[in-house]
């Protein structure tokens, strides 16, 4: 199964968002911080506490949300030479093979340790910070469903 693939800005943006989105840690600080911004306005509103907790817990999730949906994902997408480039990407049974006019690179089923879905990428990891994306927009339906199928069977979910 062979694939040629270019990257799309606003749909890595989108790509790089929904990775940081699916870290177990980000949602846990998520939850943290909107249940510490919910309760001191509950607690504000009822005259409970003063306004400074209140400001604090809305200061604090304003600055995360800036952080995870603008700062971090372009600031990924400005470093990386990767998402300028065109590739051309191979699967076989062996592994996965990418190339672009620089050169290539081989990987082995063994070095991914899980991938996921979105509506406009594979998502395929080496570890918890190292990982590709894959679009989907040049891929048919059924290549979808036969790339989804051996990379359940090679890599797991």
């Amino acid at each position: 199964m062979q694939f040629n693939f270019s990257y799309e800005k606003s749909k890595v943006i989108q790509g790089l968002r929904r990775h940081f989105l699916s870290r177990k840690e980000i949602r846990l600080m998520v939850i943290i911080v909107n249940v510490f911004a919910i309760t001191s306005a509950i607690l504000f509103a009822l005259k409970k506490i003063r306004p400074e907790p209140f400001l604090l817990g809305s200061l604090i999730w304003i600055f995360m949300l800036v952080a995870i949906w603008y700062l971090l994902p372009y600031s990924i997408y400005r470093k990386s030479h990767t998402f300028k480039d065109k590739f051309k990407i191979m699967f076989n049974e062996d592994g996965v093979r990418l190339e672009n006019e620089r050169g290539g690179v081989n990987w082995q089923w063994k070095q991914f340790t899980h991938y996921f879905e979105t509506p406009e990428f594979f998502h395929l990891y080496f570890s918890s910070r190292a990982f590709f994306l894959l679009p989907k927009e040049n891929i048919s339906q059924d290549e979808r469903h036969e790339l989804r199928g051996m990379l359940g069977r090679k890599i797991g979910g």
